[in-house]
């Protein structure tokens, strides 16, 4: 088994090491199947930019008008939000595939919050509505909760955030 003191890691072509090796919160080792690597530069969330280093991602961003920015383009939010979603369909099509359960469609709403605490920090609070078709309201509520343990997202956030799932059975 490895020591988390010395993980395996390769070198990219740029020389930049990326560490392959994740511990779980066990501490299992478990090898990485992806890196996303985005680049923020400038202002960060207000005027700054984030590219993908394949490309894929090209996009300023702003402060929403809610907070008093800009506005016009994505905030750091609506990125989280989209992320999350997106994995998370995945996860519930797994638990769905893992219970031989046939979904007829998938579709989810993230409410990313930003919260300002009266201590002046700023959090993050998360809602996610989940519509799932082909299932009774009971098979989509055990389907969301059996995500939400399967998500990294949902992993990640765990205890530092809070989340709501509210899922829900469609026609």
């Amino acid at each position: 088994m490895l020591r988390k003191s010395s993980p395996v890691r390769r070198v990219t072509l740029t020389g930049v090491p990326v560490w392959n090796e994740r511990r779980t919160s066990e501490g299992t080792a478990r090898a990485a199947s992806y890196t996303a690597v985005v680049t923020v530069t400038g202002e960060g969330r207000n005027g700054g930019r984030v590219a993908a280093d394949d490309g894929l991602l090209d996009t300023t961003l702003a402060i929403p008008k809610e907070l008093g920015g800009t506005g016009g383009v994505t905030n750091p939010e609506q990125l989280f939000a989209a992320g999350w979603g997106a994995c998370f369909l995945g996860a519930v099509r797994r638990a769905a595939a893992q219970r031989k359960v046939r979904l007829t469609s998938t579709s989810i709403t993230v409410e990313a919050t930003l919260r300002h605490g009266d201590d002046g920090e700023f959090g993050l609070a998360a809602v996610l509505n989940l519509e799932l078709g082909g299932v009774d309201q009971r098979t989509a509520e055990e389907l969301g909760a059996a995500a939400h343990q399967l998500c990294p997202y949902s992993k990640a956030t765990r205890g530092n955030i809070p989340v709501t799932i509210r899922a829900t059975a469609v026609a």
